[in-house]
């Protein structure tokens, strides 16, 4: 095979001298039973060698940064591409990092709301504009007069008349016009007070300017008038009048309503990585040391009359509980309602209060002047932790980013949307935007898609560009790397992909699959590590490493293409235990009884994320398969529920655990509760 990577005499961990042969430019799937040696003919020789020599390819200076680098222990191999590992496990701890700036979709979406976001007041409501020198040079073209002027205001706080008039002669004007008359003066007159104009009115002319009376004039005409409109809004600090001299028109650059000033949407105001854009109080971390809510009421299934809110319990706080207990049906508020189904305006006004009542801010605010005193001192620090920031309610960014809007939506709540909710949002942009608009957005917006519709391609549609990398299992932490890879467009490369099934339901196999042969092609050779049938199938070259485990493996047992198109009888693959399943030669017994436990925990009003109030029994001595589709609520209820509630029942401290009502049934009966994830146990030389 001429267009192929060869590899000879591979020796890597338990690899028996093999020689392998790769085409280049397909689709090639790698499979075996676990530890026959898949990952050390693919990472531990493929990529590492192919990484080697792409480092090789730098200078001096840029390698001194990447280590060193051993051979892998291989004869020889030829024709490798520069390769890249899209691994399993999380690749970051970085708090910052989320899977908007993974993917670069963050970048995109910035450069959406800083071309064509539209900024509204936070206090009436109205859009904010501006003028623009363009704009102002279009009003002087539809004037009928033959003159027009323009002019830049003066501003004459700080200064004397006679001091601002002369600074401005000295900055080369020579003429100031009255606004209101039209009347043009010699500065030098109105300093030697041959005139005496009405200083209030006056303004500093710019030019005077012969409108165009044919196509021919327009060209030199509008050259000019668009120089001095800037040069009047640069002197004018963003102020000027312009028109005929009978009737001028006040103009404006700067981005003014209600009394505030407003700044123009740049691409790093939206960027919480930059102290442009990043939120002051938390850093745009979106959390910070305060009163953590989850301490304040940890059961969200009580309401306030059932005492959900645990600093106000007790004799002595009592008597901000019975405050607002004795005049909720004053302002309907529903104590009897459960905490975690009130509206979100319900729970603003629980924590800010009102006339009547004490809200708990207030409440903490007086703790706080009060901790000199011991027990208010212990007070504060018993529900302090890490909370949502409160002046930017978790979304990382300064106030001033969300006021700019697109379709009524700001770049958080954009960004807290599901991926399945974005692309259906995008959509609405042909129709609702105006062409100008949609004109400026079709290159971010083309790109934006196109990621979008990989995420959805590989079962990712129910995740948030803001969900934190790092709260990723291993199997979507792969698949978001397979996005970014994508979205890259790199051509000739060597992708190698550990297992990108794991965690993904079967019915989003065949989309996946199809992500990988977008990959290819676009002209990559991609190498899956894969024990997935639906995967084996779809390969263009497959290759079985066995053909047992551990040093009874690391031989090549078949090599050539998928089995099924081997038909019923393949001699060269009798040796392929994988084959033996798939063909049905060798089947997997299941135990014709089931063991039954009477002992169980159950987990009850498991409501954490997407999870609805659920009730949840788990058998005791069992072997319990919790499944689902893609962003069903798995890992929520084990991972962020049961796990960290068990562990801090039996031990006494450790992670605040997900919102649930009680964890009831036999949980005395456990000792001690382990978490084993898709993350490496360790990465210690020494381990």
């Amino acid at each position: 095979m001429k267009d192929a990577i060869f590899i000879k005499g591979a020796r890597a961990n338990n690899l028996k001298n093999i020689d392998v042969e790769i085409p280049r430019g397909k689709l090639v799937v790698i499979t075996g039973i676990s530890g026959s040696g898949k990952s050390s003919l693919a990472f531990d020789t493929l990529y590492a060698e192919g990484h080697r020599r792409f480092a090789e390819s730098l200078s001096s200076f840029a390698r001194q940064f990447l280590g060193r680098m051993s051979r892998p222990a291989v004869d020889f191999i030829t024709g490798i591409p520069p390769a890249i590992a899209v691994k399993q496990g999380v690749t970051t701890s970085n708090p910052r990092s989320t899977i908007g700036t993974t993917t670069e979709i963050n970048d995109y979406v910035r450069v959406l709301f800083a071309k064509i976001g539209h900024i509204y007041s936070p206090v009436s409501g109205v859009e904010v504009k501006c003028d623009t020198a363009k704009g102002v040079v279009d009003y002087l073209l539809t004037l009928k007069e033959k003159n027009a002027l323009v002019a830049a205001r003066i501003d004459w706080n700080g200064y004397e008349k006679v001091e601002k008039l002369m600074l401005l002669k000295e900055s080369g004007f020579n003429r100031v016009v009255d606004y209101s008359t039209g009347e043009i003066y010699r500065i030098d007159d109105v300093l030697t007070r041959k005139v005496t104009p009405d200083y209030d009115s006056l303004a500093l002319l710019v030019d005077r300017l012969m409108l165009p009376e044919s196509a021919a004039d327009e060209e030199d005409f509008l050259a000019r008038a668009l120089d001095s409109v800037e040069t009047a809004f640069s002197a004018g600090q963003g102020h000027i009048f312009a028109g005929a001299p009978s009737s001028f028109r006040p103009f404006s650059n700067i981005l003014e309503a209600d009394g505030i000033v407003f700044e123009k949407p740049t691409e790093d105001l939206f960027s919480y990585n930059s102290p442009i854009g990043a939120c002051q109080t938390c850093g745009g971390y979106g959390k910070t040391i305060g009163i953590d809510e989850s301490l304040v009421i940890p059961n969200q299934a009580l309401s306030v009359y059932e005492g959900a809110i645990a600093c106000w319990r007790g004799e002595v706080m009592k008597y901000f509980f019975d405050q607002l207990v004795d005049n909720a049906y004053k302002f309907d508020f529903p104590i009897h309602k459960p905490y975690r189904e009130l509206t979100p305006e319900q729970k603003e006004l629980l924590w800010t209060g009102n006339g009547y009542f004490t809200g708990i801010n207030d409440f903490f605010d007086w703790v706080r002047k009060n901790k000199y005193k011991v027990q208010y001192n212990y007070m504060l620090n018993r529900y302090s932790g890490k909370t949502t920031c409160r002046d930017c309610g978790g979304s990382r960014l300064r106030k001033e980013a969300l006021y700019v809007r697109i379709l009524d939506k700001n770049i958080a709540e954009v960004m807290d949307m599901s991926i399945k909710d974005l692309v259906e949002f995008l959509s609405r942009f042909e129709n609702e935007l105006d062409p100008y608009d949609l004109s400026i957005a079709d290159r971010p917006l083309k790109e934006i898609r196109q990621r979008l519709g990989y995420m959805l391609d590989v079962g990712l549609g129910y995740l948030t560009l803001n969900r934190a990398s790092n709260t990723l299992s291993g199997g979507e932490s792969q698949r978001i790397n397979l996005v970014t890879s994508l979205g890259n467009n790199l051509v000739g490369s060597l992708y190698i992909l550990d297992e990108p099934s794991i965690g993904l339901h079967s019915r989003d196999t065949q989309r996946l699959i199809g992500v990988l042969k977008k990959l290819r092609d676009l002209g990559n050779t991609v190498v899956v590590v894969e024990h997935d049938p639906e995967i084996i199938a779809a390969a263009d070259h497959l290759i079985d490493i066995g053909p047992y485990a551990g040093i009874r493996g690391g031989e090549i047992v078949y090599q050539g293409p998928p089995f099924a198109a081997l038909g019923a009888d393949a001699p060269e693959a009798d040796r392929s235990i994988t084959w033996q399943y798939l063909s049905g030669a060798r089947k997997q017994y299941l135990p014709e009884t089931k063991h039954i436990s009477k002992s169980f925990i159950e987990v009850t009003g498991a409501c954490e994320n997407n999870l609805k109030n659920i009730d949840v029994k788990f058998p005791l001595k069992s072997l319990v398969v919790v499944t689902g589709v893609s962003g069903s609520g798995k890992s929520s209820l084990v991972g962020d529920i049961l796990y960290p509630a068990l562990y801090r029942q039996i031990n006494q401290m450790g992670d605040r655990p997900g919102a649930f009502r009680s964890l009831e049934g036999d949980v005395n009966k456990i000792s001690a509760v382990e978490y084993v994830d898709q993350n490496p146990i360790g990465k210690s030389s020494r381990s």
